[in-house]
């Protein structure tokens, strides 16, 4: 058998005729770069997140850039974040002029621990950028509460988050802005690049819609130096058929991340994804840490079943960010999730079966290292 780690034909197909028609209304009507399709779609969004405002932008690194530089970020200011994310977190501190300052993660949830933020804040922090990674809110609550009695924003990275919640609040919602990526492996995916701002602070809802349109308030009026970010009309015309169908999408992941941990509950060298007491988990990944993950990776590989790693350098590591002067052991908790992770096939249309097939094969996998490690003893 052979499961793919991400299937989008098979969560395309059943809706082709709907996205089509969407599409041909905005031919119809040339609304191609920005236009009522995305301002649907805006609207719809914001709703669905619980803000006054979503505004859409091209790309979910756009977002982050924009939300930072609404806020007035720049050049001699630092943001905090965390080093096991995609390299897009930092890319949109950097383009600030900021620089990107790291705290370790949770062992538990991966996310931003906050007992190690306090002693990362100097006078220069501006911002406080959290992850929520793999569809799992980061400690909101207490971060929230650290950055409020410093009055430092808080911007949530909410790209692998669409629907996910904490103590009930959905993500995005919590901090002065949250910023959400569309790359169509999302949870809530377009059918190319699109990311968006959410928030329910007016002002800085102006801000970002003036960047992402060449700092123009009204046409040929520049208040200031803006880039082109526009969400274009098919992707917003496209995540409006999708965001319909985001909720019962969340709940199959539920399902199959329910599936694979009632699997694993009995084999401790599995370590199968935690799922705090307060955070509504949405699982864009499901991800586990074995001992030998490589090992493991090209066993089910060979059997057919896709995985993959998330991400497998930490920021900090990489040649990109060398001059931040971070050696290996800087931040443990992270360097070492990064040797043992694996990401296996998460999406809401796996069968049954499938998922039956990716633990059996993992399983066989972990259970061929034993034999070996005992028959070498």
């Amino acid at each position: 058998m052979n499961v793919p780690f991400l299937d989008l034909k098979a969560q395309h197909d059943p809706i082709r005729d709907e996205v089509h028609a969407a599409l041909e209304q905005v031919i119809e009507q040339n609304a191609f770069a920005g236009g009522p399709y995305v301002e649907a779609f805006e609207q719809e969004f914001a709703r669905y997140c619980h803000t006054a405002d979503a505004i859409g932008v091209g790309s979910g690194t756009e977002a982050i850039w924009l939300a930072l530089l609404a806020l007035g970020i720049g050049p001699g200011d630092e943001v905090i974040t965390v080093p096991n994310t995609f390299i897009a977190t930092a890319e949109a501190i950097s383009f600030t002029g900021a620089k990107p300052v790291f705290v370790d993660v949770s062992e538990e949830t991966y996310n931003m621990d906050p007992r190690f933020l306090e002693e990362a804040i100097t006078s220069r922090t501006r911002a406080i950028v959290p992850v929520h990674l793999y569809g799992q809110t980061a400690d909101m609550s207490s971060i929230l509460e650290i950055a409020s009695a410093r009055k430092i924003p808080v911007v949530e990275d909410a790209a692998q988050a669409h629907g996910a919640t904490c103590d009930g609040r959905p993500a995005g919602s919590m901090g002065v802005a949250g910023c959400f990526s569309f790359y169509p492996g999302k949870n809530l995916g377009a059918w190319g690049e699109a990311g968006a701002v959410v928030t329910d602070d007016s002002k800085l809802a102006e801000t970002v819609r003036k960047l992402r349109d060449h700092g123009q308030p009204t046409k040929s009026l520049h208040d200031v130096v803006g880039w082109n970010s526009r969400m274009d009309g098919m992707q917003g015309a496209v995540l409006r058929v999708k965001l319909a169908r985001l909720d019962d999408g969340n709940r199959a992941r539920g399902s199959v991340a329910s599936r694979y941990s009632e699997a694993f509950a009995a084999r401790p060298e599995i370590g199968a994804p935690m799922n705090a007491s307060d955070a509504g988990h949405v699982y864009h990944l499901y991800v586990v840490r074995v001992q030998d993950r490589d090992r493991a990776q090209k066993a089910l590989t060979s059997q057919g079943v896709g995985c993959g790693i998330h991400y497998p350098v930490p920021v900090h590591l990489q040649p990109a960010y060398r001059e931040l002067g971070h050696p290996e052991g800087s931040f443990p908790v992270a360097e070492r999730c990064a040797q043992e992770i694996l990401s296996l096939p998460m999406y809401p249309e796996l069968r049954e079966e499938q998922v039956d097939y990716v633990v059996g094969q993992l399983l066989a996998a972990i259970n061929a290292e034993e034999n070996e490690t005992m028959t070498a003893r």
